[in-house]
């Protein structure tokens, strides 16, 4: 039982961690077009591959917000790298579409049904 709850830690801690890292390069890449579309990307392809969940997908965009969050704030030399601009804007828009898709994949879904066909309506 313990090894259980210790590897669901595990894939937790490195959810968190993956989402992190791609948080801070996506804020780092933000200011040009394609860095931004390419870490919206990355972060859109990763919150679809990452299984549903309390320990997969909401540890990665938990870790994805936090790092965009603290690097948003002022830097003791007094300059930001997240800037009041359009792209400033769309990564902090993207930042509640993460938490979003990390809080919408806790819902579980039931297991697929072979006897309904895609109308809901039973085969036999």
């Amino acid at each position: 039982m313990t090894g259980a709850l210790a590897a669901r830690a595990a894939v937790a801690v490195l959810a968190l961690v993956g989402g992190a890292t791609i948080g801070c390069a996506a804020v780092v890449l933000h200011r040009y077009w394609w860095g931004l579309l390419l870490g919206v990307a990355a972060t859109a392809a990763l919150l679809v591959a990452i299984p549903g969940g309390w320990w997969r997908r909401l540890p990665f965009a938990l870790g994805w917000v936090a790092a965009v969050l603290v690097l948003t704030g002022e830097r003791p030399e007094g300059d930001l790298l997240v800037t009041q601009t359009a792209t400033g804007y769309l990564l902090l828009a993207a930042g509640l579409g993460v938490l979003l898709g990390g809080v919408v994949g806790l819902r579980r879904h039931p297991a697929a049904d072979p006897s309904i066909n895609d109308r809901g309506a039973s085969t036999s």
